[in-house]
């Protein structure tokens, strides 16, 4: 029995999907734990490239089932489109995807009111993708939300109404000026759950405390990453769950004993979308560049990432917060071609150097500290082992490993599959 963590380490968009994608043939079972559909989660195999929202990225294999948790929100809406766009690739979707009946459902509403609650503030917006999605935990926390499980109730549609009034008189008392049809949304809404039910609804802490007796092999995902974690990343501009280790006991039912690895994913540099403190930000054609060749736009909303430097400071504390055993570096491809290389090794906060990661990371409080690396020009895109890479690339991994005092075991070259790189 083996229960696995993966998880991103930096502020999302790290390349979580492609790992799972390639770890999942090790797996039984993989189990989404927390977020919405906002999550992109990029698949490339085949000359095809796939996004997936809310299904795990386990999805594509033969023998692995594909759980969405508790701590996960649904959209029935989106999800529905997300199935839709499999049914061409004759996948055995029903025998493959379950979900928790306590997993929290998004409702038309709660993205009205997402976009209410950003339009009421003006400059200071916090960035969100307007999917719905906090305003779907704020729910769940003050114990309003509807659940999954509420589906197979015989008063749903009541349940329903009840909450969706109550979210459009919260939506007036925003007074702004949001134009909707909410009998449109609706009717979109219901015909999504008759498609939802046609899955099977599983008590899933019962299913995976039932699977790690019989001896399954979990490997368990997260979306966005560990800076946006609503209590250890940089708020207010986080998502709302747990995006850190701990969620995944919280979003599945699994005990903390119980897991084993945890693998962290970064970049090889640094990307955040939507507004926040980033303190190795580049505003300059070396960010630009990055973008460019990183191809740094959301699989989900579309959105350019802002791009820097990679941040030791950040990387190491979400090490710390995650108890990660094995780090895993992508898109060092995209480094290629830079004459010089920087990484943040300390910051200096408020006129002294220091080497934690401190309560507030506003650019009026943090400078970063770099450390300069000789780049490197070679194509990385076509390597296959560890030992191909050039030595400026080994020097600059070694140089990481040594800082956090954890392996890096896996090195992405490319966004297939293919191209990645065992250490």
């Amino acid at each position: 029995m083996t229960v696995d963590l993966l998880l991103g380490l930096q502020w999302g968009d790290e390349g979580k999907g492609k790992i799972v994608d390639v770890l999942t043939s090790n797996y039984d079972i993989i189990a989404r734990f927390q977020g919405g559909p906002n999550a992109g989660h990029t698949l490339e195999f085949d000359g095809i490239k796939h996004v997936l929202r809310t299904i795990p990225s386990g999805i594509f294999h033969k023998n692995s089932v594909n759980v969405i948790g508790n701590g996960v929100v649904i959209d029935p809406v989106v999800f529905q489109k997300e199935i839709e766009g499999l049914e061409k690739f004759n996948l055995d979707i029903k025998s493959k995807l379950i979900i928790s009946r306590k997993a929290h459902l998004i409702l038309p509403t709660h993205r009205l009111l997402d976009a209410a609650s950003e339009a009421s503030k003006g400059k200071a917006k916090i960035g969100s993708t307007l999917k719905g999605i906090g305003p779907t935990y704020m729910d769940k926390t003050g114990r309003n939300g509807l659940r999954v499980g509420d589906i197979e109730l015989e008063d749903f549609k009541e349940r329903y109404r009840a909450l969706a009034d109550k979210h459009e008189a919260m939506i007036a008392f925003y007074d702004v000026n949001i134009q909707y049809n909410l009998a449109e949304l609706e009717k979109e809404f219901f015909e999504a759950i008759e498609d939802l039910k046609k899955l099977d609804f599983i008590d899933s802490e019962e299913y995976m405390h039932q699977a790690q007796k019989a001896g399954k092999s979990i490997l368990c995902e997260g979306a966005q990453g560990s800076l946006l974690d609503v209590d250890f990343g940089t708020y207010p501009f986080v998502t709302s769950s747990n995006t850190t280790a701990a969620g995944a006991c919280t979003g599945l039912g699994i005990a903390p004993n119980k897991i084993k690895e945890v693998y962290g994913i970064f970049k090889a540099y640094v990307t955040r979308v939507g507004s926040g403190p980033f303190p190795t930000e580049l505003f300059d054609e070396v960010g630009a560049t990055m973008a460019k060749v990183g191809n740094e736009f959301g699989s989900v909303t579309g959105r350019q990432r802002r791009c820097g430097w990679l941040d030791l400071v950040a990387l190491k504390y979400a090490v710390q917060v995650n108890g990660v055993t094995q780090l895993m570096m992508m898109k060092g491809d995209v480094l290629s071609g830079f004459e010089t290389l920087k990484v943040c090794t300390e910051y200096n906060y408020k006129g002294q150097n220091i080497s934690h990661f401190p309560y507030n990371i506003e650019p009026e409080n943090v400078t970063p500290v770099y450390k300069e690396f000789k780049g490197w020009k070679q194509d990385l895109t076509g390597l296959t082992t560890y030992d191909q890479l050039p030595i400026e690339l080994k020097e600059y991994i070694e140089f990481i490993e040594k800082e956090i005092e954890v392996p890096i075991k896996i090195v992405s070259v490319g966004p297939d599959r293919k191209q990645t790189i065992t250490k």
